[in-house]
């Protein structure tokens, strides 16, 4: 009698959506470990804690749906959405900010569309748009990198802060936020600064990049290399997310280099990185033809520095996929792959 492995046309495929999703997690440890050692401890507790609560309101839908639950939550799917979220917070965000970010990342953005599979938008970056319409004060109190920090928190004081909301001593939220490179950039560009003004002598941004963004930037390159490596994602999105922005910013940089920043400013702040490897590549939400996936990547690259540069939000990756999301299901349909000998003269 023939296994099913013998019987045609079947193919089996050695990757599971759980071994998929475990992969990433692994590659978004040295990201996690890296933003954890220049922003501080709040990186860590808003990614484990993001992913507890993720996991519990997951079990809930479940149950609410009458699904079955373990072999949902053993998917990995909402830890990968918890840990994105996690990253893209403020390392001080209050904790009923994560509370209801990742709530309704997992309620609104998935189980509401039907659950994994179902859901036309990226459920981490719906969650983050939200929280940035909705919160932007919490949300832009970011922690300076721990070189330029003159206070550096505890994980006792830092999960204090977060749970609380009180300070150690004399410290205010006000005196450890402070804003980020992109931010800071495109505000002071708007009082009719030029770029040198506002980057010479300033702590806030390194070499070539952010400071300390810089290097969150390289452990995301080095994640997502991996992925690629082992064949989680295809090279497609990543290098045409990329390459649009490095197209982008090149040609402006070349026209006023005073008033738009070069090419490697915006691929090393911000999220440029971990966007492309890591949340544009989101199997359920992308494109999916190879020559889709070239356009669908080009377009988040287009719209993110369009928006970086003239609008409203200085790292607009999160509005740029989104907008995309849309778009994916019309790009797939006009790049279809032709099939084999449909055409072909007889």
């Amino acid at each position: 009698m023939l296994t099913p492995k013998h019987s045609s046309p079947y193919k089996y495929a050695s990757n599971s959506v759980t071994s998929v999703m475990m992969w990433v997690v692994l590659a978004l440890l040295p990201v996690i470990g890296v933003q954890t050692y220049i922003f501080g401890w709040g990186v860590v507790v808003n990614v484990l804690f993001t992913v507890a609560v993720a996991l519990g309101v997951e079990g809930l839908m479940l149950a609410m749906r009458k699904r079955p639950i373990f072999p949902f939550l053993s998917d990995g799917s909402v830890v990968i959405t918890a840990i994105l979220l996690g990253l893209a917070l403020p390392p001080l965000a209050p904790w009923w900010l994560m509370v209801v970010g990742i709530s309704f990342a997992v309620i609104f953005a998935k189980h509401l569309y039907g659950g994994l599979g179902y859901n036309p938008f990226n459920p981490a970056m719906v969650a983050y748009a939200m929280l940035l319409v909705s919160f932007p004060l919490e949300m832009t109190m970011w922690f300076p990198p721990h070189e330029l920090n003159n206070n550096p928190l505890n994980l006792i004081e830092t999960i204090t802060v977060i749970f609380t909301g009180q300070l150690p001593g004399q410290l205010s939220l006000d005196s450890l936020s402070m804003a980020t490179p992109l931010d800071s950039l495109k505000t002071e560009l708007g009082l009719d600064k030029s770029i040198s003004q506002i980057t010479t002598g300033n702590p806030l941004f390194g070499w070539f990049g952010g400071a300390g963004w810089e290097w969150v930037s390289f452990a995301a390159l080095a994640g997502g290399c991996g992925l690629i490596y082992k064949k989680i994602i295809s090279w497609h999105i990543p290098i045409a997310v990329i390459g649009s922005i490095t197209l982008l910013s090149g040609v402006f940089y070349l026209i006023d280099a005073e008033q738009y920043a070069s090419p490697l400013f915006h691929i090393f702040s911000g999220a440029t990185l971990l966007g492309a490897f890591f949340i544009a590549t989101d199997p359920v939400t992308a494109s999916t033809t190879p020559v889709g996936r070239l356009i669908y990547g080009a377009g988040i690259g287009l719209l993110t520095y369009v928006i970086r540069t003239w609008g409203g939000y200085p790292d607009a990756i999160a509005f740029a996929v989104l907008l995309m999301n849309i778009s994916a299901p019309t790009i797939d349909y006009y790049t279809r792959p032709r099939i084999f000998g449909y055409g072909d003269k007889k």
